[in-house]
């Protein structure tokens, strides 16, 4: 195809596609599938070779916020029946943290439900920081945390934060549908004071929400300009008990097509397969791992994902390999924080439709976390 030739020259070149060729890749057909997925594998490999990231989530404080995020299960009014507690102390979330550190995880993701942190927050959060670094110095640690105040990120960034996390999540001209209670533009404005204060920006979508082509488009490109080290994708669990418990929108092929419309997009970019992909990737998530260079091990904020022992069977399975502490993430370029990802010149090359028909809902692949942070039980990693 002339389109996936193009798309595959100006990722190596990490020049932008137009709008138009982008959702042109989410209208390809079943048929035309591993083409689109082999064309943007060949983008994947050029920045990232085979290495995939492993991250892995530890959820600080569950449920009981009072944001109105229609997609969440620890929403105001959710009743979603999810693990709710407090903050965890700073030893039991570095004992969290080590037994993702154990299998394999190199960063490690600490999240807080809530609107944003409060100064005391900050305090808490930047002495489990230092607890998970005395453990294991080399790992990474992200801040997930909500909307950041005057001089919270620098507090956060001197307290050993290499990353801060909040996602724009659909396009600007819809957001107001999801949510009230904030709005887009504050949630651009909190990646913003990241990136002043000097942490590794981390911002992605939700499809699967009944959104259109052109809103996924819109926020890959909102993305692409806002310019994060690290685009999670995530596909919507519809979350029995919140308002779109009933958006079953996504078939595998739909949610491959999604990723490779953002590698294309964001070429040198950190993809990670995020939460959802059990759910609706199901049997067809190794052929994502030629889309995407990150994952989440084992489970997420309020669901159970896979096992982690299957998540790396499935990344050896795949061809793949677990990148190491010693690796960086993220191509030279990008890596040294000099450019955003239009700049520069690429890395020497790689060596040499229809709509589909929405099956139903999968409701026994929703699985609400009862196992680590939080419990008795150990954690899935």
């Amino acid at each position: 195809m002339d389109l996936l030739n193009t798309l595959v020259e100006k990722g190596l070149r990490r020049e932008l596609p137009t709008r138009e060729e982008a959702l042109a890749v989410l209208a390809t057909s079943d048929d035309e599938l591993l083409d689109v997925v082999a064309a943007a594998g060949k983008v994947r490999r050029q920045w990232f070779g085979r290495r995939v990231k492993l991250n892995y989530l530890v959820n600080l404080k569950s449920g009981l916020c009072p944001e109105d995020c229609s997609y969440c299960s620890q929403r105001l009014g959710s009743k979603a029946e999810i693990l709710k507690y407090t903050w965890l102390k700073p030893d039991e979330a570095s004992k969290a943290a080590a037994a993702g550190v154990a299998g394999g995880a190199k960063r490690v993701c600490l999240v807080a439900s809530g609107r944003g942190p409060t100064d005391k927050d900050v305090d808490r959060v930047s002495k489990t920081i230092e607890a998970i670094k005395d453990q294991n110095e080399d790992v990474e640690v992200c801040a997930c945390l909500g909307l950041l105040s005057d001089g919270q990120a620098e507090r956060l960034r001197a307290a050993g934060a290499d990353a801060y996390n909040h996602n724009l999540n659909t396009s600007e001209a819809t957001y107001g549908g999801i949510t009230t209670t904030h709005t887009y533009a504050d949630r651009v404005e909190t990646v913003q004071q990241a990136q002043a204060a000097g942490m590794s920006a981390c911002s992605g979508l939700i499809a699967g929400m009944g959104e259109t082509d052109a809103d996924l488009v819109d926020v890959v490109f909102s993305l692409r300009e806002l310019d994060p080290d690290s685009v999670p994708v995530n596909f919507l669990i519809p979350f029995e008990g919140t308002p779109l418990a009933k958006e079953w929108n996504l078939t595998p092929q739909r949610a491959l097509r999604i990723l490779a419309m953002v590698r294309f997009v964001c070429p040198d970019v950190e993809v990670r397969l995020a939460g959802g992909r059990e759910v609706h990737l199901r049997t067809m998530q190794p052929l994502a791992l030629h889309l995407v260079n990150s994952i989440f091990l084992g489970d997420y904020l309020t669901s159970e994902g896979q096992a982690g022992q299957a998540d790396l069977e499935m990344i050896a399975d795949a061809g793949f390999e677990v990148e190491g502490a010693e690796t960086t993430t993220l191509p030279e370029h990008r890596a040294g924080g000099g450019c955003a990802s239009a700049c520069g010149e690429p890395a020497a090359p790689e060596p040499k439709g229809e709509t589909p028909e929405i099956p139903a809902a999968r409701t026994d692949l929703v699985s609400v976390r009862r196992r680590g942070a939080g419990t008795d039980l150990a954690p899935n990693a």
